[in-house]
């Protein structure tokens, strides 16, 4: 059996606000499998994108473990933990986070030039993705040039150039339209099979996370079958 790809045990996460502590994630033991689509879903503010944050590394959790690759990630120097997120993980939330003056090229670049990937080999690879993600005739279009659903296919493209073991998406098609959701789902499922990439989703979209090889729902700060 292959070793997951992503993992957690025993997570907690507390916030402590006006001297009250308030326990979002309590006791979360999480396995992702190579290739793997998982959704998880959740009423708003049931704590769906701390328990993504935490797993991405972007969040300390109060107590408990996650691991990315078989190596520890949680609760490491915040230089091996970015240098694991890098080589291991991709990223795709709501909004695009696409930055404004550069390119659609030049945006999907920019991971592997954090690799220090020589910038001609990242720009070529930065095309080739964003040609499989129907946007070869925009490479040199800037985000404010581009359509809502052009600029989160942009935003697939940057997760998934690094080629990383899981994507982690975070309502990634609620800011578009209900065509232009369908669509960029279905293109995160087709290159999530193409790469054998993991992908965890995040969705309030019941049809989306029915798409899903499983989902689990949080609630309470437990996560249950759905």
């Amino acid at each position: 059996m292959s070793s997951p790809v992503l993992q957690c045990s025993q997570l907690t996460k507390v916030f402590s606000d006006v001297g009250r502590d308030l326990k979002v994630i309590d006791d979360v033991t999480l396995q992702i499998a190579p290739g793997e689509i998982l959704a998880i879903v959740g009423q708003s503010g049931s704590g769906k994108s701390t328990l993504l944050h935490l797993l991405g590394g972007l969040d300390e959790p109060s107590t408990g473990e996650v691991r990315l690759a078989g190596q520890p990630f949680s609760r490491t120097p915040a230089r091996a933990r970015g240098r694991l997120r890098n080589q291991h993980l991709g990223f795709v939330y709501q909004f695009h986070h696409l930055l404004p003056e550069f390119t659609a090229q030049e945006n999907v670049a920019m991971p592997l030039l954090l690799r220090r990937l020589p910038a001609a080999q990242a720009e070529a690879r930065a095309a080739e993705v964003l040609q499989r993600v129907g946007l070869g005739e925009r490479l040199m279009h800037k985000p404010g040039e581009l359509s809502g659903g052009e600029r989160q296919r942009a935003a697939v493209a940057r997760a998934l150039v690094t080629q990383p073991a899981c994507v982690l998406a975070d309502e990634p098609t609620g800011n578009l339209d209900a065509a232009n959701a369908r669509k960029v789902f279905e293109l995160m499922l087709q290159l999530n099979r193409e790469f054998k990439t993991s992908l965890v989703v995040v969705t309030h979209d019941p049809a989306l996370a029915a798409r899903a090889d499983r989902a689990l729902e949080l609630h309470d700060g437990r996560l249950r079958v759905s």
